[in-house]
């Protein structure tokens, strides 16, 4: 339940009259309402506001009563998917009282008045504020110092939404900017001010407005020049239909699924009929997230699983290229699926890693790792300028050489329609391994300026994917995780490249000390994860084990098939506790009985020894797979509450909508 306070204290545009005849401050209740509030209260001043967030049990929307602004606007901010605490970020010059802001990263890092930003404000509060439950006693903290005016908590005079809201910063809150796009919000203070802002309102088409905002600010080229153009089309309809985002998901699924299947079967007109269903199938992975977002459908289990089905689809899309180009004969057609998934998988976890360390420097004061005008921070800036630079040459070009999933399908539909499965899976690899090492060594610079240690603030255990064996390891702490990560996906890679180069006879029996080196990545699960490169050491541990059960599947002579599916299953897995700490969510129920990435590999290192490799990836893919649906039954269906719990810790990153 969700209850609004509005606040009209130090606002005297409150009492205005609107052209309806109410009060701007009743106007305003009214309106918060219609955005969803279950419960709306007036609160006379900070005092009487703070009494009322220590009743409450659910989010609060604190709002002063001098906003205008479309409906939409308040829910928006009311639904907004990026965090439980959102506050209203305007443009408008700063008026009497009011309080600016510092944003970096969608997040609110600095809040006060223009002359304690020292120029660097990037926007003033919008009067309104969403407060999750979790923050709810820092609310009321703020309110109640605000109150008493309390030195070093907010500003001492202005509007008493302002104060709070300044409070609340300065407090140490985490709170998410939610910026007005194409609708219209402003802060009064006159009756003239009224006339003006009411005017602006009427003048925009809210319906219109919203269809165009379901469609995200900044995408990538492909997306934005070749499906943004008519998807919000396709959205529009969905919504008169009726359809859910998670329906258009599933539907996306199908598409996908149809065109990998297409692409297995190697004539020309089926590669070409897959490569416009493969395109039609991302038009509708981009309408879920535009139709979460125009109707205001968000949920952590949509979210949860628009992130998984992504990756789904584009393996089973591989799949379909390496069955397609194996019976083609390309010998090695199933290896470049392979090697393709794995790439990603790999790409994804330095990716989602790097998001982290990212939002985590954004709310940490500057002098943190000695900034200083290093490369790093000089690396910072220019991909600052150039972001800023939107529909630039170099903003485009930053944008499509990291290779996102855009370019990624329109590669693969165009590649496999006009050539065949084998050039696509070549293409994707080229392009992907290049994208890797543009973004790796630039991220790997940039990262040594913010020396943000992610993984002390998280459950490192579980991100890392260790089992009760590496628990029960020593720690090798001169060392440092991400050394002994790396020699352990070394000792996995040259297994797999001499298995390659020499065949499987006689690498039977290595492959226990192979195991050995894999487990030095063991020696370092205890120690502290706070260099300023540790954030790789999840990407290095998924590289060493899936490199391991490839070596482990050729040494054996395994099937092909059987080795994608069972690195299939372990992206699964790993995706999965991705998605959770994208969405704040807690770990899997039945994370416990997923063995670790080096139960795992012991498991198979057994299978090895005895001969039964093939026998062994298939028990133990079947395992995981089993395991994992269990998991999404009892977090999503019998224990839905589980997986809404709020992850512990300041690192709780931004969820992202869909799509």
């Amino acid at each position: 339940m969700t209850l609004a306070i509005v606040l009209a204290a130090g606002a005297p545009a409150a009492g205005l009259p609107t052209d309806s005849g109410q009060r701007l401050a009743d106007r305003l209740a009214t309106q918060w309402r219609a955005a969803g509030a279950r419960d709306v209260r007036f609160a006379a001043d900070l005092g009487e506001l703070a009494a009322l967030v220590d009743d409450a049990r659910g989010p609060v929307i604190v709002s002063g009563a001098d906003l205008v602004a479309h409906t939409a606007v308040l829910r928006h901010l009311a639904t907004s998917p990026v965090g439980p605490t959102v506050a209203l970020v305007l443009t408008d010059p700063p008026g009497s009282g009011r309080t600016a802001v510092r944003e970096e990263r969608g997040q609110v890092v600095d809040a006060g008045p223009p002359t304690q930003l020292d120029g660097a404000a990037t926007g003033i509060f919008g009067g309104a504020v969403r407060v999750g439950a979790g923050d709810l006693p820092t609310l009321a903290a703020a309110a109640r110092a605000a109150a008493t005016g309390l030195a070093g908590v907010g500003p001492a005079a202005g509007p008493a939404v302002d104060r709070l809201f300044a409070g609340l910063t300065a407090l140490g809150t985490l709170t998410f900017a939610h910026r007005v796009r194409l609708l219209v919000a402003h802060r009064v203070d006159d009756a003239a001010g009224l006339a003006a802002a009411n005017a602006a309102v009427a003048a925009v088409d809210e319906d219109r407005a919203e269809l165009r905002l379901s469609v995200k600010e900044k995408d990538d080229f492909f997306t934005t020049y070749f499906v943004s153009t008519w998807s919000p089309y396709v959205t529009k309809a969905c919504a008169r239909l009726g359809l859910g985002p998670t329906t258009v998901t599933m539907i996306s699924v199908a598409f996908a699924a149809a065109a990998a299947l297409l692409f297995a079967t190697g004539d020309r007109p089926a590669l070409v009929l897959g490569g416009v269903l493969l395109y039609l199938g991302f038009v509708l992975d981009c309408v879920d997230g535009q139709l979460a977002r125009y109707t205001r459908h968000f949920s952590a289990w949509g979210g949860w699983l628009d992130t998984m089905a992504d990756r789904a689809k584009e393996y089973l899309v591989y799949a379909g290229l390496g069955y397609g180009a194996t019976a083609a004969g390309v010998e090695y057609g199933w290896a470049l699926a392979i090697a393709a998934m794995t790439l990603q998988t790999v790409r994804h976890m330095t990716d989602a890693w790097y998001g982290v360390l990212h939002d985590e420097a954004a709310r940490r004061p500057k002098t943190v790792g000695g900034g200083g005008g290093g490369i790093g921070d000089k690396l910072n800036a220019a991909s600052t300028r150039v972001q800023a630079d939107t529909g630039s040459v170099s903003y485009w070009l930053k944008r499509t050489v990291v290779f996102p999933i855009g370019e990624r399908w329109a590669l693969i539909a165009l590649a496999t329609a006009l050539f065949s499965p084998r050039v696509a899976l070549l293409a994707v690899l080229v392009w992907g391994t290049l994208a890797f090492a543009y973004t790796g060594a630039l991220r790997t610079l940039r990262a040594r300026w913010m020396w943000v240690p992610v993984l002390d603030t998280v459950d490192a255990t579980l991100h890392r994917d260790d089992g009760p064996l590496a628990a029960r390891l020593p720690v090798l702490r001169p060392v440092g995780p991400l050394t002994l990560a790396v020699l352990g996906a070394l000792g996995s890679a040259g297994l797999l490249v001499a298995a390659l180069v020499t065949g499987s006879a006689g690498l039977r029996w290595v492959v226990p000390a192979v195991l050995l080196v894999l487990l030095l990545a063991g020696l370092g699960a205890g120690a502290a994860h706070n260099g300023p490169l540790d954030w790789l050491v999840p990407a290095a541990l998924r590289a060493g084990e899936y490199l391991f059960a490839i070596a482990v599947g050729v040494v054996a002579g395994a099937p092909a098939w059987l080795v994608f599916g069972y690195v299939f299953v372990l992206t699964l897995h790993h995706y999965d506790l991705v998605a959770r700490l994208e969405k704040r969510q807690a770990a899997p129920p039945l994370h416990g009985g997923t063995l670790g990435w080096e139960g795992r590999s012991a498991l198979l290192t057994v299978a090895a020894i005895a001969g039964i490799a093939s026998i062994g990836l298939a028990t133990l893919g079947v395992y995981l797979l089993v395991g994992f649906f269990a998991s999404v039954v009892l977090a999503w269906v019998v224990r839905p509450a589980h997986a809404t719990r709020p992850a512990a810790g300041p690192l709780a990153v931004g969820s992202r909508p869909p799509g």
